[in-house]
Order: C-alpha cells, then structure tokens, then sequence
C-alpha cells in the first residue's frame, strides 16, 4: 500500500519575513548600526532615520524589525514613527511638494496654492500621484514667514508662490 505524501504547509508570515529579511542585504545593514547604539532605546529615533534612509519608507515590515532589535513594543515604534512628520509609513513619490501652512503662508494664499495642486493633481496632501510621480504634503511651519507663502519643491525653498507659479513648477513633474 502506498501512502500519499503529506501535504505541504503553507510558509507562516513570520516565516516569509525571515526569508525576506535574510534575503534583504538592507537589513543586514540596519541590524549593524542598531548594534553601534548597543539596543539602546533611547537611539530609537536615530535607528527610525538610518531604517528610512535605507528602505525610503518605514513599512510594517522594517518598524517591527526595529522593534524586535531594540526589544521595544511595536506599539512604541509605530508611535514614534507616526509622531514625527519626518517619518514615511508609505512609498513616496520621484518628487516632492511641501506646502507651508503656517500661520503667515495661511494668511498670504498658501491654502489657495494647496486647492490648485490638489486639483491639478487628483490627490490630497499626504498622498502621492499613482505613478509615483509626486508626493504633496504640507507642513505646520518651515521657519519661511518672510517670503510667504512658501512651497518646497524636492528639497528646494520658492518664494512668494500663487496657484499659477506651483502648478508652472509641478507640469515639469507631472
């Protein structure tokens, strides 16, 4: 008599993490700078900094990973993470576009300069366009009052932006 063999188990999730883990060389990498902060919690932030400069964002993959090394709660992690705007839980997009809406942008037209992206665009602030082409996110205050309002394009500062000079800017973009 011939026995049928067994069936094969489906991988478990942790199981798939960890072959994505060993397979990731950038993991590799952020458990060796955990290890120069010695699993010190408070070099949470630091660790949080080096894991987006690797993977561009921090997705629930790499903050549980953080979590894990630093033997913190996830629930921890997560909350540093999403406190700090500096911090992407989503991939973001080629280029960026920051809008200041501090109280002097506000004032000067700022939310006029955000309605036309988002009309231009098909996405609300702290989304980016389906082909990962733009992120739009705005900003409390960027330390920018005299030049009000103020729009930063990938990292670079405009002055005195109306609806018309972001949109000029974004259709090199989009």
């Amino acid at each position: 008599m011939l026995l049928a063999p067994a069936p094969k188990k489906k991988a478990s999730a942790a199981a798939r993490v960890a072959a994505q883990i060993a397979a990731d060389k950038r993991f590799k990498i952020l458990e060796a700078h955990i290890k120069k902060f010695q699993g010190r919690h408070d070099a949470l932030i630091e660790v949080l900094h080096k894991a987006q400069e690797l993977f561009g964002f921090l997705d629930d993959g790499v903050l549980h990973f953080v979590s894990d090394m630093l033997r913190l709660p996830a629930s921890r992690v997560y909350g540093v993470a999403t406190f700090y705007h500096f911090f992407k839980l989503k991939p973001q997009g080629e280029h960026t576009c920051v809008v200041c809406l501090g109280t002097a942008c506000y004032v000067k037209g700022a939310n006029k300069v955000l309605a036309a992206i988002e009309a231009r665009t098909g996405i609300s602030a702290g989304e980016t366009t389906p082909d990962n082409k733009l992120s739009l996110l705005t900003a409390r205050c960027i330390g920018a009052c005299g030049i009000a309002p103020a729009v930063v394009y990938d990292s670079k500062v405009a002055a005195k932006q109306t609806p018309e000079d972001a949109l000029k800017h974004l259709t090199q973009w989009i």
